[in-house]
C-alpha cells in the first residue's frame, strides 16, 4: 500500500459511517469508491438525534482496559475534528445539554471531559422533576444538512458512488480495489455472517421546530424508555426508546403517547420558573 496505484478503497455502505470514513481516506490521499444499497438520505443516519457523543458503543462489563482506551483516544479525535467543522457549512454548532437524573452525577463520569462548562444543580435548584439537573455544552449536528455536504465533498474530492446491493462476500471479495472498509451497520450481521451484530430500536417523534427553544435535554420519565428532547432548525426530536435485540422498524403508538406524556410532565416546570 505504499504507491499510489495501491492507494484506492472500496467502502461498503453509504450511512454516516461510510460518508466520513470516505473523507478521512480522502484527506490521506486515497481514492474511494462508496459501493452502497442506498443513498444517505434513505439510511437510519438520516434520522439520528444529531447530539455528538460515544452512546452505546460498548459493554462496560466485558469490554477490556485496552478496548476503552481505544475509545476514548477515538472520542477525542472525533470530538476535536467536529469542533473543527462548527458552523452552518455542516449545520454543527454548540448548544447546552441538560441532563437530568435522580442520583448524583459521579465528577469523573467517561467521557465528561468533552462536556465542558459541567455545572451540577441540586433539589430546588432547577425546573426540572428529578432531583438533579447537569448543565454543559455539547454538539449538535442536523443531520440532513451533515449528510448532504459529506457526499457534496466526497463528490469534489473524486469520490464515486456506485448503487450496488451485495449478497455474500464473494461479490466483495471481486471488486478491483485492493482495501476494503466495512461500514455497513447492522448489514454486517448477513453480509458477513456476525452474528454478535443486534440492532436497538429507538423511537423519536418529530415536532415543528421552536426557535424559541435552544437546548437539549437527556433524562426524566419513568424510566422505561430514554427521555430526551433535540431543539433542532428542521425539527424538534422527542425520544425515544432503546430495545436491544427490536428488528421492526414500525412506530408504536403506546411509545409515542409514553414519549408525549413524560415529555410534558418533565418540561411542565418551565412553565413556573
Amino acid at each position: 500500500m505504499g504507491n499510489d496505484k495501491s492507494k484506492k478503497a472500496a467502502i461498503i455502505g453509504g450511512g454516516v459511517m461510510g460518508l466520513t470514513t470516505a473523507r478521512l481516506l480522502q484527506e490521506a490521499g486515497w481514492s474511494v469508491t462508496i459501493y452502497t444499497r442506498e443513498m444517505a438520505r434513505h439510511t437510519t443516519s438520516q434520522v439520528a438525534g444529531g447530539e455528538w457523543g460515544p452512546f452505546s458503543v460498548h459493554d462496560p462489563m466485558v469490554s477490556s482496559a485496552a478496548f476503552k482506551l481505544q475509545l476514548q483516544l477515538a472520542a477525542q479525535i472525533s470530538h476535536e475534528t467536529f469542533a473543527r467543522m462548527v458552523g452552518d457549512d455542516y449545520a454543527i454548532k454548540w448548544t447546552e445539554l441538560y441532563t437530568a437524573s435522580d442520583t448524583l452525577p459521579a465528577a469523573d463520569s467517561p467521557f465528561s471531559q468533552f462536556y465542558p462548562y459541567r455545572q451540577t444543580y441540586g433539589p430546588g435548584e432547577h425546573p426540572f422533576t428529578t432531583n438533579y439537573c447537569t448543565v454543559s455544552a455539547t454538539m449538535l449536528v442536523e443531520t440532513g444538512t451533515f449528510l448532504r455536504r459529506l457526499i457534496q465533498d466526497v463528490r469534489a474530492a473524486g469520490g464515486v458512488f456506485v448503487i450496488r446491493d451485495f449478497k455474500d462476500q464473494d461479490e466483495i471479495h471481486g471488486l478491483q480495489e485492493p482495501v476494503v472498509f466495512n461500514c455497513t451497520g447492522l448489514g454486517s450481521r448477513a453480509l458477513f455472517g456476525d452474528e454478535g451484530i443486534t440492532p436497538a430500536k429507538g423511537q423519536l417523534i418529530l415536532l415543528p421546530p421552536d426557535p424559541a427553544v435552544d437546548f437539549l435535554t437527556v433524562g426524566g420519565g419513568s424510566g422505561k424508555g430514554p427521555l430526551y428532547m433535540f431543539s433542532r432548525n428542521d425539527y424538534m426530536i422527542l425520544g425515544g426508546t432503546f430495545k436491544p435485540g427490536d428488528w421492526s422498524t414500525q412506530p408504536e403508538p403506546q411509545e409515542t403517547e409514553r414519549i408525549l406524556t413524560e415529555s410534558q410532565a418533565f418540561f411542565a416546570g418551565l412553565s413556573k420558573s
